[in-house]
């Protein structure tokens, strides 16, 4: 079953799809924003693996070339080791969702964010938290979500929330927060002489921008109904 939601986020159009990608996959959805286009899949197996004493979660976070209309040039014609910004995003978006599956969930899980297209002004970083959360939401693998993240800049003294590329050239504050309906799991940031006052006002405005996406993730998951695996 094909589901499509539209909401406007950060003034443009906003799509989570389910249903139609990756149908093999517990769970998978794609993210439009503006012309920025995620895939990301959640997979994780049925049977703990036992002898470990840590939650087995991979998350990678993938840029592909032909994104921004490129192919590699010189020998090497496909996509190498992952780059730096790519592990960095990767570690963003394990952070807000590892804590947020069963204590003592130990089978092997799997989430993977494909930006498939990039318009170079909105960033799939953000995108990829969101599209973890409701790949994970709409599957059957425990998970007490829905959360989301949201961007968040300054310019010309006032917030701005999802800034554009542009935007953020200008902006003197550059605060990424992730959050659940009603509290925020992390927060990374950087800022220009930012008072406390300010980060906190900013964190405050981020966590109120990111409700929208948590009100779509629920809707597809009540639309869809799918019923979570046992786990104890």
């Amino acid at each position: 079953m094909d589901i499509k939601e539209t909401i406007t986020v950060g003034g443009r159009p906003f799509t989570i799809e389910a249903g139609k990608f990756a149908r093999q996959a517990d769970g998978a959805v794609v993210l439009t924003h503006g012309d920025t286009v995620l895939l990301v899949t959640a997979v994780s197996e049925r049977v703990k693996r036992e002898g470990l004493d840590f939650f087995p979660l991979t998350v990678n976070y993938q840029e592909m070339t032909f994104a921004a209309g490129k192919i590699p040039g010189g020998f090497f014609k496909r996509e190498g080791r992952p780059s730096e910004r790519e592990t960095l995003i990767s570690r963003l978006i394990d952070r807000p969702i590892r804590p947020l599956f069963p204590e003592g969930y130990k089978n092997e899980t799997q989430v993977i964010a494909t930006v498939l297209s990039f318009d170079q002004e909105n960033d799939p970083s953000v995108l990829g938290i969101a599209g973890a959360s409701a790949a994970l939401v709409i599957s059957d693998i425990p998970f007490d979500g829905p959360i989301a993240a949201a961007r968040v800049g300054r310019v010309n003294g006032e917030f701005v929330s999802f800034p554009t590329e542009d935007q953020l050239v200008e902006s003197d504050i550059d605060l990424t927060v992730a959050g659940s309906r009603d509290a925020v799991l992390m927060v990374e940031a950087g800022a220009n002489f930012a008072s406390e006052d300010d980060m906190v006002e900013a964190i405050l405005f981020g966590h109120k921008a990111l409700q929208p996406l948590i009100d779509i993730q629920e809707k597809l998951a009540e639309t869809l109904g799918v019923e979570k695996r046992v786990f104890e």
